[in-house]
């Protein structure tokens, strides 16, 4: 998967995407076939490393960026890159900031963007390269039909993830109601889930890059995508594992839900390899990393469950799942049960009771249809 170095390196990148006006300059300074060092910010402290050239303070413009880079020296810009400040600048950084770059301006840029907290752009006059600084980190960007290509290629493995997951909740889904649910079955819905989730976080990254060349591309995974949060965190309250002495500490539910986010925090820091191993997943629940545990039974809580089911607001779920515990003792309450719940008065119970009976109704006819 590619890394694109973390928020600020985003954030640069998201000033030199097709569509906006940066990145019509830097296009324009390619095309001529010259070369250009950049700084987008122009505050003190990019002013203090600054010497030469002369001050414009003028409206940005691709023509005037493009103009400007036939002179050797750094084109200072405002921080929102909206006009240009400076050019033929000469940046003096640090000769003791490390640097792994060759050339003259890339090694320049490299030791700015180590020491000061602004995007550096350098546009490469042999190689025909747009390369973006920033901290430690930089990018050199892509050709966009490369990048729709492998953001095409990721999409495509996302549908087969996605497709995936969506058949493990349909599965625990009908087990649930049996209550005949393993941990195998609840990894089984988060592997894919998760895998879901990094890819597509490889695709912002291709986003963020392509700007309005990705529109087609976003909306295919803001579908893809739709639903998929809310249901991993609901399977996560459903099953994670409170210690006994956090659940003392706080009532239980807020501990609950912590547990869940830090569950789900440990599922996506698991390495790829660990990822594909069911035991690590099952510990990162809390549910153990013996063999065996793997075909042990476990039961729902009932929250995804209950959030299946029509206006039926979050409070009334926390109580309802509060006061029986788990989704089989849920379902086996009687009306008269449900309607001891704070909240829940008898239209209400009939409510839910009918409604988990449809869900039960509709899990039974999907497995054996």
């Amino acid at each position: 998967m590619v890394d694109h170095g973390g928020e600020p390196l985003i954030e640069a990148l998201s000033l030199v995407a097709p569509g906006t006006p940066l990145r019509d300059g830097l296009d324009r300074i390619l095309q001529a076939k010259r070369g250009a060092l950049v700084v987008v910010g122009d505050d003190p402290v990019v002013l203090s490393i600054c010497t030469g050239g002369f001050l414009l303070d003028a409206e940005f413009s691709p023509q005037r960026l493009s103009e400007l880079a036939k002179m050797d020296g750094a084109i200072i810009l405002a921080a929102d890159a909206s006009r240009i400040a400076r050019a033929n600048v000469h940046l003096v950084p640090k000769a003791s900031i490390p640097t792994s770059e060759t050339g003259t301006r890339h090694r320049t840029a490299e030791r700015v963007a180590r020491s000061i907290d602004v995007p550096v752009v350098t546009v490469s006059e042999a190689m025909a390269t747009v390369t973006v600084f920033r901290h430690a980190r930089k990018h050199t960007l892509q050709r966009t039909g490369r990048l729709i290509d492998r953001a095409a290629q990721a999409i495509s493995t996302v549908q087969r993830f996605k497709t995936r997951f969506d058949f493990a909740l349909a599965s625990l889904s009908t087990l649930e109601v049996e209550d005949a649910v393993s941990v195998r079955d609840v990894v089984a819905v988060l592997q894919p889930g998760e895998m879901v989730v990094r890819f597509a976080e490889e695709i912002d990254g291709y986003l963020v890059e392509l700007g309005e060349d990705g529109r087609l591309i976003r909306m295919q995974m803001e579908e893809l995508e739709a639903g998929l949060d809310e249901a991993l965190r609901l399977v996560a309250m459903d099953y994670a594992v409170v210690p006994a002495a956090g659940r003392a500490a706080s009532g239980g539910r807020a501990e609950l839900g912590r547990r869940a986010e830090a569950a789900l925090g440990a599922l996506h820091s698991l390495p790829y390899d660990d990822l594909l191993d069911p035991l690590r997943v099952a510990a990162a629940l809390g549910l153990g990393s013996d063999p065996a545990v793997l075909d042990s039974s476990v039961e729902a809580r009932g929250y995804r469950m209950l959030h299946r089911l029509p206006r039926v607001s979050d409070l009334i779920i926390e109580r309802i799942v509060a006061r029986f515990d788990t989704l089989p003792q849920i379902m086996a309450a009687s009306l008269g049960d449900l309607e001891k719940v704070g909240g829940v008065g008898g239209a209400k119970a009939r409510s839910v009771k009918n409604g988990l009976a449809r869900l039960v109704e509709a899990s039974i006819l999907e497995r054996y249809d």
